[in-house]
């Protein structure tokens, strides 16, 4: 079983006795059950010094086969600290541990987004849809399917977040025409976090992606959409969350491109 961490290091409201800045790096599992902490001047804040820390936070036992990071200022340092120890970094929204401490402590867990960018126009599929399925035929309609990209957590499956069978779970599909393909690896590498409806002038559909990026999938005026908008949003408020993105060439229902389950997460 892999060895996960989540991992912040930056600047603390904290000063030593000459007054430097201090900037902390905390550590922890999933659970909290294993949590270190160390901080250094501004002046040592490096990627040796934090490599030095991982491997006193290691002690005895063994280096971590990932960590996870939600800070991208955090980021450049930590991965060059976990690249010089054979470390895999993951740049992730989702440390709920290590923001929760962070909070616990006072510490600010906000990180900056950046505006809504629209999509890549040579991404953009020929038409899409919201939809919904049943909390209890989600995983099996999709995990067995021949489908290229398929992103299902297990900690994300509806019986894991201890949702009802019945609980409908909202969705958006995208018919991608020959683009399709491209589309769902762009999604792959972009790292989808959540998809939301947000009312304007126009109404837009924006994915929030990697640590702070945000894309424009869709606009639009239409009435009709607008209401099908708003009852997603209900709807993910039932689900506690979560909820699909879906992209396939076509509405056959014969091959699909790319499944995600996301949830909404700051």
């Amino acid at each position: 079983m892999s060895l996960i961490w989540q991992a912040d290091f930056y600047r603390s409201p904290l000063q030593n006795d000459e007054g430097q800045v201090l900037w902390e790096l905390l550590i922890c599992d999933a659970t909290r059950s294993f949590e270190f902490v160390a901080s250094c001047p501004q002046s040592q804040a490096n990627s040796t010094w934090v490599a030095q820390q991982l491997q006193l936070a290691a002690g005895k036992a063994k280096l971590p086969d990932l960590i996870q990071v939600f800070r991208p200022q955090s980021l450049s340092l930590i991965t060059t600290a976990g690249n010089n120890l054979g470390i895999k970094i993951e740049a992730t929204r989702r440390t709920l541990a290590l923001k929760q401490w962070l909070e616990a402590k006072k510490y600010s867990v906000t990180v900056d987004k950046l505006p809504p960018v629209p999509l890549p126009e040579n991404l953009w599929g020929e038409e899409w849809r919201f939809a919904t399925m049943t909390s209890g035929d989600i995983v099996d309609e999709f995990k067995e399917r021949p489908i290229p990209i398929l992103q299902i957590p297990e900690f994300l499956q509806p019986i894991n977040l201890g949702l009802a069978s019945t609980v409908p779970i909202p969705g958006v599909v995208i018919y991608g025409g020959r683009k399709s393909m491209r589309l769902a690896q762009w999604l792959k590498e972009s790292n989808p976090l959540s998809l939301n409806y947000i009312a304007g002038a126009p109404d837009g559909l924006v994915l929030e992606a990697g640590l702070v990026d945000r894309w424009v999938l869709a606009t639009f005026t239409d009435e009709e959409v607008t209401a099908a908008g708003k009852l997603y949003q209900q709807r993910k408020q039932l689900s506690q969350g979560l909820h699909f993105l879906l992209v396939q060439p076509d509405d056959s229902g014969m091959t699909y491109s790319g499944f995600w389950l996301l949830r909404t997460e700051e």
